[in-house]
């Protein structure tokens, strides 16, 4: 956290400042293999040849990474830091324990999810700044109607509630279903997340209309797409945010090209963190002050064919030192003095 001085219409005002962020971590896995889930590509003998030294590798690249988002501004690494595709507790204390990240005492919050790979979501909140209060976790049931409605098994969404220097705050982290078989035919599964994420946000809005909500995550759908457009329907101007409304400031990114990851030579920003009314009052506590892309060249491939993609961990069939195929986003809370 810092305190620093900002200038709004000639007025300079002296605020703290702090730092929220998300990062989905490409596959954050142990070498060991969980007879439970289907990992067995991730282990030293497996199809990827996940080996000790690479997961140590892996570890040292995303804790340098998440030390370094929102550092220009706040001098400080996220305040709290909502995480996708992480294996288990055991990967995340690990990665808390890295060097790096050490003086930072990251708290985890953390609940395993029914995902067939055994990918969760997670949530890292710097303990003498968030004070947790609870974490509650919400599934997402979906079924396949072709196979007897059997059903798909994937990731919780994960509530955090806390208090951010005594301001209560809901971080809801999402790790949406995939695209897997085409946009078209997996949209419907991202349209029940949404629901269950709009039933989850209209329920704390039930308890306080001024809620303070952050929902976080890998949507794996543009801020355009259905899911989010007419199911949670976020604002893209602060002014129009009617109370129990939502805004969402990656909106205009989408509009300007600018994307958290790169397929086949189009951006997508899948990664994104829309905020409640309560973040928007000027009156008291913290609010929202700026939102970004965390796409320094350190975290971007150089030169090749993906020149300019996020700079991955694995491709090719092999480990390539890097660190994720996403990058991260983030927002700068403020707070008067």
């Amino acid at each position: 956290m810092l305190i620093c001085t900002v200038v709004f219409s000639q007025e300079k005002k002296t605020y703290k400042i702090n730092t929220i962020a998300f990062y989905n971590l490409e596959n954050l896995f142990d070498p060991e293999d969980d007879p439970k889930t289907f990992d067995d590509d991730r282990t030293p003998n497996g199809k990827d040849h996940w080996t000790y030294d690479i997961y140590a590798d892996k570890l040292k690249n995303m804790a340098d990474a998440i030390s370094k988002i929102g550092v220009d501004l706040t001098k400080n690494a996220p305040v709290v830091l909502g995480v996708a595709e992480i294996e288990n507790r055991k990967v995340l204390e690990d990665l808390v324990n890295e060097k790096v990240l050490q003086s930072n005492d990251y708290g985890i919050a953390h609940v395993d999810s029914p995902d067939r790979r055994g990918i969760d979501v997670a949530l890292l909140y710097q303990k003498a700044l968030f004070k947790l209060k609870n974490i509650k976790t919400h599934a997402l049931l979906l079924y396949d109607h072709e196979k007897e409605n059997k059903r798909m098994y994937t990731r919780d969404q994960l509530v955090v509630s806390g208090y951010l220097d005594g301001d209560l705050m809901h971080i809801i982290v999402n790790h949406w279903p995939s695209r897997r078989g085409g946009e078209a035919r997996s949209r419907q599964k991202r349209i029940q997340a949404a629901i269950v994420n709009k039933k989850i946000i209209d329920s704390l809005f039930s308890i306080d209309p001024y809620a303070k909500i952050v929902t976080m995550g890998d949507f794996n759908d543009e801020p355009n797409s259905p899911s989010i457009k007419k199911i949670l329907k976020p604002k893209s101007n602060q002014e129009d945010v009617a109370l129990k409304g939502l805004y969402n400031p990656m909106i205009k990114m989408t509009k300007k090209g600018i994307g958290s990851l790169a397929w086949r030579d189009s951006w997508t920003l899948f990664d994104q963190i829309i905020l409640s009314k309560g973040l928007l009052d000027t009156t008291k506590g913290y609010r929202y002050y700026k939102a970004g892309v965390f796409n320094k060249d350190f975290l971007t491939t150089q030169k090749g064919k993906y020149k300019g993609y996020p700079f991955r961990s694995y491709s090719s069939g092999q480990y390539t030192g890097g660190y994720s195929d996403h990058f991260p986003v983030y927002v700068y809370l403020i707070k008067e003095e």
